[in-house]
């Protein structure tokens, strides 16, 4: 006899706000917190929230039961669901990511469209029993979700191609070695790793780390000689806020800042 199914009345996602911080948990742990319609839905809405909230400076995703995410739920995608978001894609997310910076923590699995959504974060937190993956070769597909675009800027390309074209398991010592992970953790400590450091960035200035997200995630498209003045275009008007008065202010009379948004 199977064990009654305690997570059915609750949300396929939940969110919950601590300070500055949205922290979204995917909570279908007898699926592998595996993507279906819903949850692609409830993150795709926490990530609109997190892009519009302006006491949110900070997002924080996992998953339920020491698992990050197995992807794509491949029952609802047969019984014809498609766990996607117009405008921001697979979970979403993948296809665009908030412009509030979003940290992974990543216990257990992050495997196909799982690990993608690791991806499309700023920053990784993984325990030490972690492990990524992109097996779609495996079943005669490739990673859509981002995985081949991103995969080679964080961990470089040798070992992108490697990982993508064999379909390995990846562990998350060799993931931290390629400078895909940051942050190195007890197993069952990603979580509260990662919420100390989204602490850390939640104590600067927001609109000056999503001006810095946004050149970071820009900046190597752009033609060298415009470089610097597209760089204005987004600095300028940080550099003209009132949070940058603000900032300057609490340096001078030696106190911490106290953040408007604007």
């Amino acid at each position: 006899m199977s064990a009654p199914d305690t997570t059915a009345a609750e949300p396929e996602v939940l969110v919950e706000q601590q300070g500055a911080v949205l922290v979204v948990t995917i909570n279908r742990p007898r699926a592998k917190n595996s993507i279906n319609t819903a949850a692609a839905q409830l993150i795709g809405a926490a990530m609109d929230r997190l892009d519009t909230d302006p006491g949110l400076f900070v997002g924080v995703i996992t998953g339920t039961g020491g698992v990050f995410s197995a992807g794509m739920d491949l029952k609802a995608f047969l019984a014809g669901e498609k766990p996607e978001v117009p405008g921001r894609g697979f979970a979403g997310l993948v296809e665009r990511p908030p412009t509030t910076p979003l940290i992974a923590a990543v216990e257990g699995p992050a495997l196909a469209g799982g690990f993608e959504i690791a991806l499309a974060c700023d920053l990784i937190v993984a325990a030490e029993d972690a492990f990524f993956g992109l097996p779609e070769v495996k079943r005669g597909l490739l990673a859509g979700g981002g995985g081949l675009l991103r995969l080679p800027v964080k961990a470089g390309l040798p070992k992108a191609t490697e990982w993508a074209l064999t379909g390995d398991r990846v562990s998350a010592a060799d993931a931290h070695a390629a400078g895909l992970v940051n942050r190195l953790v007890p197993p069952g400590r990603a979580l509260a790793a990662a919420l100390e450091l989204a602490q850390q960035i939640a104590g600067n200035g927001p609109l000056a780390v999503q001006g810095t997200k946004r050149i970071l995630a820009e900046g190597p498209g752009w033609p060298a000689a415009e470089a610097f003045a597209r760089q204005w275009e987004i600095y300028e008007p940080i550099r003209s806020s009132a949070d940058a008065q603000e900032g300057a202010r609490a340096f001078t009379e030696k106190r911490e800042p106290r953040w408007q948004g604007r």
